[in-house]
């Protein structure tokens, strides 16, 4: 099996989870993106998220959360290996191209969706059991 390591933003309000549409895929996945060769995730984050949502985030303002393997979402023999990081939000989110939106989602308003992307249901699970989302 291959992997590709990857890592996501956690930013939660309201109790709802932060996520972001990608054009490119046509589901809704959590912020952040592949971890380019040199890179720390720490690192791979801050680039991932100004390139996604156009925000500069402060290296103190990241706590790492937690890890996971999942299924790459429409990948055959494909397994993401996330390093997912905790953020507040203090700026507002101006998606860039490759985002086709943002939006905050419940597990439930999520699971209508027509795509559900394995990892982001993952998050949601820790999510829960952490008492941070419904």
């Amino acid at each position: 099996m291959n992997y590709i390591d990857c890592v996501g933003l956690i930013v939660v309000e309201n109790r709802k989870l932060l996520l972001a549409f990608s054009k490119n895929k046509e589901a809704w996945y959590l912020p952040g993106g592949k971890v380019d060769a040199g890179e720390t995730a720490l690192q791979a984050m801050q680039r991932e998220i100004k390139e996604e949502l156009n925000m500069d985030l402060a290296e103190e303002s990241l706590q790492w959360y937690y890890h996971i393997t999942a299924p790459a979402f429409g990948e055959k023999n494909l397994l993401m290996r996330q390093d997912c990081f905790r953020h507040r939000l203090l700026q507002t989110p101006q998606p860039s191209a490759e985002i086709g939106a943002i939006r905050f989602f419940s597990l439930d308003t999520y699971r209508k969706e027509p795509h559900q992307v394995h990892g982001v249901l993952l998050a949601f699970e820790k999510l829960q059991q952490d008492g941070l989302v419904d």
